[in-house]
């Protein structure tokens, strides 16, 4: 049976766009793939899943023919992603009903501790988490026919995650329909990630791109800025947010002078904003006005009740929302918003190592789709709480969240996907390497990823746990210390979106296990789903701490610290007694007024930026917290454990201490008589601990570096050791004119290594260097090619296990060259990255002859209509050379 898309559709702006998706699908069979780009409220969401349906069972009819009494198969199923829970349950509800259905039925969801299926579910909304998860479990996705991504131009993580993994699951299946859905006009990106027909192959072109006027009726904007700013050093203004409450009091009440049952949305960047907000509106409204809360601290009820239509003769309301309302769901009854322009996005602090939520001013576009939902179902007035200048000064669009959040998680999926980094993979945006370079370093130290970034057994269990996976490992590591059950409460804490007053996060778990808290149901099921999670993977990690004790008021604060060491805090002697250190080398301040203030150690789980009383001065504000021991402190975090004597140069006096740390975190420290050295050995002594980087390499230094590391791998001496090993161990015989000069105060930035380097350069060997290790190589076309010589060797690995001398060249610039070059008086032969003329790599040889005799053809066969402007000659041993297309080849001769 399929869907009444006439039924379903009718009132919906989106209807009249169906019959374009539905060409640009049958156009491609099976396997297709597009872009619908439709603003909010146009009936998207509603419509395009089960049109997809429908035309996956025509297919299947059309390819099998059923037989009288044959046994029917499964019915198609379509996964749409929903950025958030709420969205997807709405969107599932809403299809049912239009469909007369029940939910559970042809139309279900599916999100975190929640799920409303069944065999015959045909479109099931999911959140994207639910779906990565998914992939990672079933990398071809066997059991779903199509996927339609929505409000892709939110540019949340996950989701783009999913668009490339899902680029790649449609190269492996012909049958797949991938489908992206933006409410802006950035849609192009998606088009071109998203490559039409059945193979997923870049000769297919753009994904074709389906669009849909706008819904709205006629807008009012109004402006209404507040005196004061809106944004202080504590966050947002009280201030500010009194004037929100007011202007949404008096604005409702002028609305429902003119129509009586009109509804009111207000939308503040977060939940405390919101609770805030509401309970000044329940002070202020007309009698009968109810004021509802929108946000992801609420339970399930309570968000569904604010997102659903007023029951008939009901009384007005008024929705105080975060940016969930945004975009992803619809309202109904909604006539008038009101809008603080402020939002909530990730942000990483690379700097104090730090991630979290900041509050910033919402983008144009997420302005503008707060405003549209005032006049979707008639005439609407938007009033924003502040002025045109400040609308114009925002950004367009909202920062995609791979560039900005915390990438840990991400980089486990990645990895675990089997494109470590996520290399390989078509992203709408690449992530930044620091970034995820960071990640990796945290996944290696959890034992997730092995040094080639690939995932390990315990980084493919952690990836089952819808945790971060620094929680996810406390959970697993901590429940044999601690218990299953206090593990699990103190996780699926810290995992959820509840911030605890005070930053107290002991407190806040007693109010949730006591049942007080509205949110208390929901956490009950998240302990009981992280419980039944450590019981079956528990056994896959082997408890790391065994025998250490914890009492119960210290098993919140141990497992905190089993998940982020580098969070364990310790108050900082006679700078109040709010300020604290964090092992990572953060200073962070604790809420005013926390109870937590003058405990002498921390478990710290969220620290953000701030300023102000908030933050003690520190610019960093500790956002939940629980109890820690010194003893437990140091089980927690025992590769953070170091005692060493650290000599320091100052002011032409070398001091000593022994120290004992966590960290950054001092645990004592112990005057200790220096020996006898100059102040010039004093600094040689800084530059072996910290390594040749605290000077640097140009790039001129490293080039050179590298030539003489392969001579000396290749002849020995007197080639020069130039590892990082060798040259501190001869820092008087290259560097100590330079050591002296930062001895007496020279900066160290005024250092340029290569011209101490060829200090070490032996005469008259010397003179041949650039014959045996040049720095470019002369190919067949002329071109002169950068040789990019291996690193250097790390210290403790065999150099003759190092890299080889590659040079990166496109392939038709090498036709006809028969031998290849070989370096070091003919030692090392080159090893070739042979690209394609987008210079992306087709092979990797260091035998050409036997290249151009054996998996050439194949290439010439894969590459010749991808890049039919370019020379793919039969015979690759007579063919001219050149960096040049066939045109170009004619019209002149190469260079």
């Amino acid at each position: 049976m399929t869907f009444r898309l006439d039924t379903i559709g009718k009132g919906l702006v989106f209807a009249g766009s169906l019959a374009k998706l539905t060409a640009a699908l049958e156009r491609q069979g099976q396997g297709g793939a597009a872009v619908v780009q439709a603003p909010p409220g146009t009936g998207k969401t509603t419509l395009v899943p089960p049109l997809v349906a429908n035309m996956l069972s025509q297919w299947a009819s059309r390819a099998e023919p059923r037989l009288s009494g044959q046994q029917q198969s499964a019915p198609p199923r379509v996964v749409v992603t929903q950025p958030r829970r709420v969205a997807a349950r709405s969107a599932a509800r809403r299809l049912a009903a239009l469909d007369g259905s029940r939910v559970g039925g042809r139309v279900g969801y599916t999100v975190r501790g929640e799920s409303k299926t069944t065999q015959e579910t045909v479109v099931e909304f999911v959140t994207p988490g639910i779906l990565l998860r998914r992939l990672l479990n079933d990398p071809g996705l066997e059991d779903v026919h199509a996927v339609v991504l929505d409000e892709v131009h939110e540019r949340g993580l996950d989701t783009d995650l999913l668009v490339g993994m899902l680029a790649e699951v449609r190269e492996l299946r012909d049958d797949l329909v991938v489908i992206a859905m933006s409410a802006t006009l950035d849609t192009e990106r998606f088009a071109a990630l998203l490559v039409q027909g059945s193979t997923g192959h870049d000769d297919g072109g753009p994904a074709p791109v389906i669009d849909s006027p706008s819904a709205l009726f006629p807008l009012e904007v109004r402006w209404a800025p507040a005196r004061e700013h809106r944004l202080n050093d504590r966050g947002v203004a009280r201030t500010f947010l009194d004037h929100v409450a007011r202007t949404a009091a008096t604005a409702h009440t002028e609305a429902m002078a003119a129509n009586p049952g009109v509804d009111a949305l207000v939308f503040l960047p977060g939940a405390r904003e919101v609770s805030d907000v509401a309970g000044r509106l329940r002070a202020q409204v007309a009698p009968g006005v109810e004021v509802l809360e929108l946000h992801g601290q609420i339970g399930p009820d309570a968000q569904d009740r604010a997102v659903s239509g007023r029951e008939p003769g009901g009384p007005p309301r008024i929705i105080v929302s975060t940016s969930l309302a945004e975009s992803s769901l619809t309202v109904p009854g909604v006539r008038l918003v009101i809008d603080s322009g402020l939002s909530r996005e990730p942000r990483r602090d690379a700097g104090r190592g730090m991630s979290g939520l900041v509050t910033v001013s919402c983008s144009r576009a997420s302005a503008d789709q707060r405003a549209g939902r005032a006049a979707r179902q008639g005439p609407g007035t938007v009033v924003r709480c502040y002025d045109q200048q400040a609308f114009a000064a925002a950004p367009a669009h909202q920062t995609p969240g791979i560039s900005v959040a915390d990438l840990t998680s991400a980089a486990l999926v990645l990895a675990c996907w089997g494109a470590p980094g996520g290399q390989g993979l078509r992203l709408p945006d690449p992530p930044p390497p620091g970034a995820m370079s960071e990640a990796v370093e945290v996944l290696q130290g959890l034992g997730a990823v092995a040094h080639d970034g690939t995932a390990t057994a315990i980084g493919k269990t952690l990836a089952r746990v819808p945790a971060d996976p620094r929680l996810a490992r406390a959970l697993l590591d901590g429940s044999p210390v601690v218990g299953m059950r206090p593990a699990a409460e103190t996780v699926a804490l810290v995992a959820g979106d509840q911030r605890p007053p005070g930053a107290d996060l002991t407190a806040l778990l007693r109010s949730l296990k006591s049942g007080s808290d509205p949110a208390a149901r929901r956490f009950a099921q998240e302990v009981g789903r992280m419980e039944s999670i450590a019981r079956q993977e528990g056994a896959v990690v082997v408890p790391s701490r065994p025998g250490t004790e914890v009492t119960a008021r210290e098993a919140a604060g141990f497992v905190v610290a089993l998940a982020f060491p580098d969070r364990v805090a310790r108050r900082v002697p006679g700078d109040g007694s709010t300020t604290y250190l964090l092992a990572s080398g953060t200073r962070a301040g604790l809420p005013a007024g926390s109870p937590l203030t003058g405990h002498e150690w921390l478990a710290v789980a969220e620290v953000s930026r701030a300023q102000g009383r908030d933050a003690a001065g520190t610019g960093a504000v500790i956002r939940s917290a629980a109890l820690l021991s010194a003893d437990l402190a140091e089980a927690a975090a025992p590769n953070s454990r170091v005692d060493e004597v650290r000599a320091k140069f100052d002011q032409g006096k070398v001091t000593a201490r022994l120290e004992r740390r966590l960290g950054a975190i001092v645990l004592s420290s112990t005057p200790v008589r220096p020996s006898a050295e100059t102040g010039r050995k004093a600094v040689g002594e800084a530059l072996a601990q910290t390594g040749l980087a605290m000077i640097g390499w140009s790039t001129g230094a490293d080039a050179l570096r590298r030539r003489l590391a392969l001579l000396h791998r290749e002849l020995g001496a007197p080639w020069p050791d130039v590892s990082e090993a060798g040259l501190l161990a001869r820092l008087d015989d290259w560097l100590a004119p330079e050591l002296e000069k930062i001895a007496t105060g020279s900066p160290v930035k005024s250092i340029n290594l290569a011209e101490p380097l060829r200090r070490l350069l032996p005469w008259p060997e010397a003179a041949r260097l650039d014959t045996l290790a040049p720095e470019r190589l002369e190919v067949p076309s002329g071109s002169h090619i950068r040789i990019d010589y291996p690193e250097v060797p790390d210290a403790g690995r065999d150099e003759h296990d190092a890299g080889r001398p590659v040079v990166a060249v496109k392939l038709q610039e090498c036709f006809g060259w028969d031998r290849t070059p070989r370096l070091v008086d003919g030692r090392v032969p080159v090893l070739f990255h042979l690209l394609s003329p987008a210079g992306r790599p087709l092979a990797v040889t260091d035998d050409l002859a036997s290249f151009w005799s054996g998996p050439y053809s194949q290439v010439r066969a894969e590459m010749r209509g991808r890049y039919p402007k370019h020379p793919w000659p039969e015979d690759p041993w007579t063919a001219t050379a050149t960096a040049r297309t066939k045109n170009r080849m004619q019209s002149g001769p190469s260079r």
